[in-house]
């Protein structure tokens, strides 16, 4: 394969949506290994790939903690990626045991097999590939928007009704402005505008001289 079919190739496997395929820990995404490799052959049955051993370790020792080495080599291209050997709060392990190393490999050959594109966005911290993303950000923004369009609309309403409790010149009017206000809360599930409305209505009634009930 030629430099110009590789640069398509990882084009190609780069556009892949993974994001069924996201594990998550804390705040670290990982791809599925096994559907990663199912991906990764289905693009080159011929791929293979490697650990690298440190005498008969297959990990570097850093001070107390590990790192893992996997090289992927896929449509004529290999390439390596590291991981550290990590617990579930996402911290280097200090002396792993061979479940974390374990663990750690499989991560590793995911991430090694996602330099080759597939799930790539993953460890560039995204959820999603770019074009799917913006899209998503895009309805976000108009759902965002939309909700603050309906909260702003309704802080008008309750001011509107609460000004017709205010202003209303007489008990039949004060009467259908309360109303018309406990009918919009109760439509709202707004608990603390219908207290409101009460508190206007009394202090209302008050400033009329109608008699307020105890």
């Amino acid at each position: 394969m030629n430099q110009s079919q590789s640069r398509s190739k990882f084009a190609e496997l780069r556009s892949l949506d993974v994001s069924k395929y996201i594990e998550k820990k804390q705040n670290l995404s990982y791809l599925s290994w096994a559907w990663a490799v199912d991906q990764l052959l289905l693009s080159d049955p011929d791929a293979t790939w490697e650990y690298k051993w440190f005498g008969d370790l297959p990990y570097c020792r850093i001070g107390e903690t590990a790192m893992v080495f996997c090289s992927v080599t896929a449509n004529g291209v290999t390439r390596t990626a590291q991981l550290p050997v990590m617990d579930h709060r996402n911290k280097a392990i200090p002396n792993p045991d061979s479940f974390a190393v374990n663990t750690a490999m499989q991560r590793c050959l995911a991430k090694g097999i996602a330099l080759h594109g597939i799930g790539l966005y993953v460890y560039a911290g995204e959820d999603l590939p770019e074009e799917t993303k913006e899209q998503m950000d895009e309805e976000a923004k108009k759902r965002e928007e939309a909700e603050r369009a309906e909260l702003e609309e309704r802080a008008r309403k309750q001011t509107d009704h609460l000004t017709a409790i205010d202003s209303a010149e007489n008990a039949e009017a004060l009467e259908k402005a309360v109303k018309e206000a406990k009918e919009w809360a109760t439509k709202y599930k707004d608990r603390q505008a219908w207290v409101s409305f009460s508190q206007h209505e009394k202090a209302r009634k008050k400033q009329l001289g109608i008699e307020v009930a105890a």
